[in-house]
């Protein structure tokens, strides 16, 4: 990523008081106003890009906060240096204390810190109900904060002064006075780093106190000197109305522009290399349509089940909590048309035109799955229903496969097929495209009758062991024709370093940090992904559909095999 400079523009009139409450809104900056605002720039501390800004009367003007990356040359002592001095950041974790802030969210924030991708002038702060003093708060976070495997033996100094950095704060979730505490904790912390501050609030919390927090942080907490991003986690409602209904109230207090829709499978490093592959290599350019590709398999398998979270993923289910998001949005990267720029609008633009072209989903293309019990050697493999978190007789599908098509011009006719499950017999997540056979008969004796061995394969494997594999016909070597499948393999780990490979959340937050929002959820692309699936979840729920049962550990229902064996496609997994 780009590195730019944390140098902003300053308005030439004196600073504005807070607004009130009634026109506090929060607004991203406007790359586009340039020669109306009356910015001015301060000379940079460093070559670098910088985007003016521009908002409506009544609303402070502030530049939007972004920081340089740094090299491995530079020392923990120059980031004060090549950060603007000028400006800082706090971020916010709500749900402090909850599992995803303890695993994901601030680990991420910490290996960030360590690789001196944020300034010295920033702040992080807990929030959560849990009473806990602020010791207390950082032995618990202590124990989960990771050290790169390239770390030069200061480890524990890092960490020493990361944790000197975080605060915490106990409170309500619905009581205004609480932000405010928080809002006078986050301002004098600000006051002692002697800049303005922008600040990033994260909600790890429950979708059902997603617009509380929203609110009341937009209301009591908003940053007085600088510009305030939010970063919501998914789930995104459950269906059309429910989805209007949070974007409608996040909307009431925050502008489109400074809000973030996390979905952490947008920041894997396979999926940000989709576009990389398709449209810096001339070599995949013309093959990229129905002229040459069979179908498109997307596949997302877990090799363990709901395991205490029963009760929280049967309000869901694996539609929900997988395709409607993670797999259709790998989809619309995949599938999309070359987009004019690589400016975050520009690539959701085409996004959005790739989920408007997707055909309503029929439930003859659709299978649902529910894994059962059964027994492993002195090994009991609970069933779904044996999750005491889990409603008895639930109906929840833990699996489902369908077909799905994109009726434009590029795709027409090519079969995409969804499969996405829990419990199955290996963990993986991968794009499987299969090319159409060559044509002529040729080779056809020795490559026999099975279509898996005369056609080209390109699999991306997005996780665990990260690589790209393009399967190819070759002639073995020695006497006669004999032909057999090579495998060229761009395995990621042994082509890069281990620690090259950072976690979603790093990359996802650092775009935050920067204003990047390539890789976030904008909400016209929420609604066009309601609209696809919320008549199928409907059906679903008001036929009470019940789910065909698969043995823990296998690889999904027969149903499965049945509706590829219907479009010619054999899933990937079952031979490789």
């Amino acid at each position: 990523m780009a590195a730019v400079s944390a140098c902003v523009a300053r308005m030439g009139v004196a600073p504005a008081q807070r607004a009130p409450i009634s026109n506090r809104r929060f607004r991203a900056s406007n790359h586009r106003a340039l020669a109306s605002t009356g910015v001015r720039f301060e000379a940079p501390l460093a070559k670098s890009s910088r985007r003016p800004v521009r908002r409506s009367a009544g609303v402070r003007v502030r530049a939007a906060a972004t920081f340089p990356e740094l090299t491995d040359d530079e020392s923990l002592a120059d980031i004060a240096k090549a950060a603007d001095k000028g400006e800082g950041l706090s971020i916010c974790v709500f749900g402090a204390s909850g599992d995803l802030a303890k695993k994901k969210v601030l680990p991420a924030i910490f290996s960030l810190y360590y690789d001196r991708h944020l300034p010295e002038n920033f702040r992080v702060f807990g929030y959560a109900r849990s009473k806990m003093t602020n010791e207390e708060f950082k032995d618990k976070i202590r124990e989960s904060l990771p050290c790169r495997i390239s770390a030069a033996g200061n480890c524990d100094e890092v960490m020493d002064a990361f944790l000197d950095r975080m605060h915490y704060v106990s409170g309500l979730y619905d009581d205004p006075k609480d932000f405010k505490a928080l809002d006078a904790a986050m301002a004098a912390e600000e006051a002692t780093m002697g800049t303005k501050a922008m600040r990033i609030f994260y909600l790890s919390i429950p979708p059902s106190i997603f617009v509380p927090v929203a609110q009341n942080a937009a209301r009591e907490c908003s940053s007085a000197t600088g510009e305030t991003r939010v970063i919501v986690e998914k789930p995104f409602g459950r269906d059309l109305t429910s989805s209007r209904e949070l974007t409608a109230s996040l909307a009431e207090v925050l502008a489109e522009e400074n809000t973030y829709r996390i979905d952490h499978y947008l920041g894997k490093e396979l999926i940000e290399n989709i576009t990389v592959l398709r449209f810096s290599n001339i070599i995949f350019q013309p093959l990229w349509s129905r002229a040459y590709i069979r179908n498109v398999q997307i596949c997302f398998s877990e090799n363990f089940g709901t395991e205490g979270r029963g009760g929280y993923f049967d309000n869901y289910g694996i539609i929900r909590d997988v395709m409607q998001n993670h797999l259709l949005q790998v989809m619309a990267l995949f599938a999309m048309e070359e987009p004019a720029s690589l400016n975050a609008e520009d690539i959701r633009d085409e996004k959005v035109k790739v989920i408007r072209c997707i055909r309503p989903i029929e439930m003859d293309n659709v299978v649902l799955g529910q894994y059962k019990g059964r027994k492993d050697g002195d090994k009991t493999l609970p069933a779904y229903l044996d999750d005491e978190t889990v409603p008895p007789g639930s109906k929840c599908p833990t699996f489902a496969a369908m077909a799905l098509f994109i009726d434009n011009a590029r795709w027409d006719g090519v079969p995409f097929l969804m499969k996405a499950g829990k419990a199955l017999h290996k963990r993986q997540a991968e794009i499987r495209i299969q090319f159409h056979h060559a044509p002529g008969k040729l080779y056809k004796k020795q490559l026999g009758s099975e279509s898996e061995m005369n056609s080209n394969e390109l699999v991306i494997r997005i996780q665990p062991d990260e690589s790209i594999n393009l399967r190819l016909n070759s002639k073995i070597p020695g006497l006669g024709m004999r032909l057999d499948q090579t495998d060229l393999d761009l395995q990621y780990k042994t082509k890069f370093s281990e620690d090259s490979l950072p976690d979603a959340y790093e990359r996802l937050i650092l775009d935050v940090v920067q204003g990047d929002k390539r890789l976030f959820i904008r909400n016209d692309e929420l609604e066009e992904a309601w609209k696809l699936f919320t008549p199928l979840l409907e059906t679903i729920e008001d036929d009470q559909m019940a789910p065909e049962l698969y043995p823990y550990g296998s690889r999904g229902p027969i149903g499965a095999h049945y509706l590829a064996s219907r479009y010619d496609v054999r899933w990937g997994d079952t031979y490789n």
